[in-house]
């Protein structure tokens, strides 16, 4: 079965999708922790960070840069912003699906636990 974000990638699922090209999707949190609260999506269904392979290098890198354009786009990328992927349960990873959050928009505090993203 497709994973939820596979789901709205095919646009079974609706979202919110603020950017989109041929290698990833972005869309709205519907559980923001943060005024900015995006999800990076790659189309390619890659359970996790730690599941990627070298062939994977350059997806990486274009969600890093794809984060930088969506921070632009929602006008928080020189204010700052943060960008997280957690890996496996104890980081709070909820679907198993590669994903990067960006998250901006207001001042963010620093810590762990409490919060899963």
């Amino acid at each position: 079965m497709p994973s939820l974000f596979s789901q709205i990638i095919s646009r079974k699922i609706p979202a919110d999708i603020l950017y989109e090209d041929s290698q990833c999707v972005a869309f709205r949190d519907i559980h923001p922790v943060a005024r900015v609260h995006v999800l990076i999506v790659p189309r390619k269904e890659i359970p996790r960070l730690g599941e990627a392979s070298e062939e994977d290098i350059p997806l990486l890198g274009h969600l890093l840069l794809t984060a930088n354009k969506v921070a632009t786009q929602l006008g928080i990328f020189h204010s700052g912003f943060r960008v997280i992927i957690n890996n496996g349960p104890d980081a709070g990873e909820s679907i198993p699906h590669l994903h990067v959050h960006l998250i901006g928009g207001e001042p963010l505090g620093w810590g762990h636990g409490g919060t899963n993203i």
